[in-house]
């Protein structure tokens, strides 16, 4: 069975979802929508099992979602369950566990639920608690559809894009001015020239997360194409572009590759910005602070925009945003659905945009406040609204299976400098792996 539709029916499947939430626009929808929860009788009984392949701890689930839903839905008895290193939801599915809400981000969400036979289509539902996607951003109103243009498998429930860090330290330190919002990526490696150097140990001007910014690259260039659903590494004359601006780019830089061997033939990462605090600038995802606090609260650094391609001005990185599904094999459908819409409600949005997870709502009341009951409040969180969300391309099952070897050709580039090569050999692995998943 096929997952992908073409490209221009994914198109299609979003331009007529974004015109069918528009016409439902307006305060009244928002106020009825709000209404559907609100009305719900209190002393209504469920009992829900919750599920992520993300990984995260009970206590994280607590205090992004839990205690909020304990508060709203007194009689429901909603336990979550988190993925073990030893024990995924295969595994949990055999020892006998029903799973009712499914939830993950959009890179692994298709895999986890399809591969399960966990896919439900939540349309009618949707409707008959006036779930409102015209409210949301619209690319990841229509994101929803990517999976199967007619049909809605997972709702969004919160988002994530790119943005830069810097450590303003070593600006300070070899008295360059700091990075502002919407750089270039042209404007970013000549920055980062003036940064990278040997004063005593070696310091890198720039580098970035490169799962993250393959995964949610600002060209909007598919892993998988999907029609013939082969890799697009060496096919796709996009990718060259790609890595040739946000890779090699800062790469270019004396003594870079020098210290690329010191590290293996790995570029900069997460331990030179956060521990050896040797690395000036890193692309990563605008959440990332929330994930490392302490390592943050270590250093004084800041936040701009992610820097765009000359040609696309003020477009960032793709949304990635988690999306909340009710699943095929839960028996309390409609609890599991109110659950999920009051998610998307102002009321927890803007709780959720408090606290530091990025609002699905286009609402700028949602936005303004967020981060501001975090530690990093002072900070120029603003940066990660700063540009427009890069169009999500067509997203296919095998997307997770291709990351990795995606990353892994990052440094042979650089290294090399031979894209033919690297992008050929690449496309072969991941061909494979696609075809063994088939099997």
């Amino acid at each position: 069975m096929k997952y992908q539709k073409t490209a221009a029916a994914v198109v299609a499947a979003s331009m007529l979802l974004s015109m069918l939430t528009a016409c439902g626009g307006g305060g009244g929808e928002a106020a009825s929508s709000d209404q559907a929860i609100k009305t719900s009788d209190d002393k209504e009984t469920a009992d829900l099992v919750v599920y992520s392949n993300s990984g995260d701890s009970p206590d994280s689930w607590n205090e992004r979602f839990g205690n909020a839903l304990q508060q709203k839905f007194p009689g429901y008895n909603i336990k979550y369950i988190q993925k073990q290193s030893n024990y995924w939801i295969k595994e949990l599915l055999t020892a006998g566990e029903t799973i009712d809400i499914y939830w993950d981000s959009i890179g692994g969400f298709a895999s986890g639920l399809l591969d399960n036979g966990l896919e439900f289509d939540m349309t009618d539902l949707a409707k008959k608690y006036q779930l409102d996607l015209s409210k949301m951003e619209p690319s990841v109103a229509d994101s929803v559809k990517l999976i199967a243009p007619d049909k809605m498998y997972g709702i969004p429930v919160f988002n994530n894009n790119m943005v830069l860090y810097y450590n303003k330290d070593l600006f300070d330190k070899f008295g360059v001015p700091y990075p502002k919002d919407g750089m270039t990526w042209t404007e970013a490696n000549q920055l980062a020239q003036q940064l990278t150097r040997v004063d005593g140990k070696p310091y890198i001007g720039l580098s970035s997360s490169q799962t993250h910014m393959l995964a949610m690259n600002q060209l909007s260039i598919p892993f998988v194409d999907p029609a013939t659903e082969k890799p697009t590494i060496f096919t796709d004359e996009k990718w060259r572009e790609f890595f040739d601006t946000v890779f090699v780019g800062p790469s270019k830089s004396p003594g870079y590759v020098d210290y690329m061997k010191e590290l293996k033939d790995t570029i900069p990462y997460r331990n030179e910005f956060l521990k050896e605090k040797n690395l000036a600038m890193f692309a990563w995802l605008s959440s990332i602070i929330f994930v490392f606090p302490d390592e943050y609260k270590s250093m004084n650094w800041d936040m701009v925009s992610l820097p765009t391609f000359d040609s696309l001005p003020k477009v960032g990185s793709q949304a990635y945003p988690t999306y909340f599904a009710v699943t095929s094999m839960s028996k309390q459908k409609d609890q599991a659905m109110k659950v999920i819409q009051y998610l998307t409600t102002e009321e927890m949005q803007t709780k959720l945009s408090k606290i530091g997870l990025m609002p699905v709502l286009n609402s700028e009341n949602v936005k303004k406040v967020y981060g501001q009951e975090s530690a990093f409040k002072d900070k120029n969180l603003a940066a990660s609204f700063y540009n427009g969300f890069a169009p999500i391309p067509a997203k296919s099952r095998y997307d997770s299976l291709l990351l990795t070897p995606y990353a892994k050709a990052v440094p042979k580039i650089i290294m090399s400098g031979d894209y033919n090569t690297v992008f050929r050999a690449t496309e072969e692995d991941t061909a494979k792996k696609i075809a063994d998943a088939k099997k």
